[in-house]
């Protein structure tokens, strides 16, 4: 009975602590906390951004990544929102994690210099949602986001592969995307 009750409670402090590892990730995966969700869609978040070899922790502050059933995936500052129905089909899903993450990388570091330039390289008619009623590509900002995840996890598995470079993530071939981003981060850096 002893022994069945020591191993009991070393399962529960070992799930215990699965969990808050899981929940609060940090490093190069960046400086985030994860709610709600299941184990797995946590673990595949946390998956998704490993697997970029972007280094998020360019954000310093902290991101909460909600997981809900039914919602749009989006993010506002401080903030990045996942369908739980859309992380359960797995490794399709990843390239959205990432580009939801990368508006963090718009929301804390760039300022309205930066955004025009991107704008201009990237293409777009509006930056973010000033001009309402655009498709998604339309936005900069999406492009941004699409870009970004793309150049930093090209893989075959990423749903944001472009087809075209009119696709959202076309824009720009990825090692002139990443020359750009080292320019743009020692911007950044200076001013910090």
């Amino acid at each position: 009975m002893k022994v069945t009750v020591r191993y009991a409670t070393a399962c529960c402090i070992a799930a215990f602590a699965a969990l808050w590892l899981v929940s609060e990730a940090s490093a190069i995966g960046g400086n985030y906390a994860l709610r709600g969700g299941t184990n797995a869609e946590r673990r595949l978040v946390v998956s998704a951004l490993d697997a970029s070899s972007f280094d998020w922790s360019v954000v310093r502050e902290r991101v909460t990544i909600h997981i809900a059933p039914g919602i749009a995936s989006h993010a506002t500052r401080g903030d990045v929102w996942l369908d739980s129905g859309l992380l359960d089909a797995g490794t399709f899903a990843m390239g959205i994690v990432q580009h939801e993450y990368a508006h963090q990388v718009d929301f804390f570091l760039f300022d309205d210099a930066i955004r025009t330039e991107l704008l201009r390289q990237l293409g777009g008619t509006d930056w973010c949602y000033s001009v309402a009623d655009l498709p998604h590509a339309a936005y900069g900002c999406e492009r941004f986001a699409s870009t970004l995840a793309w150049t930093y996890w090209p893989s075959a598995e990423n749903c944001l592969k472009p087809t075209s470079m009119d696709d959202e993530s076309g824009a720009m071939r990825p090692s002139r995307f990443k020359a750009l981003m080292r320019s743009i981060l020692r911007q950044v850096d200076a001013r910090r």
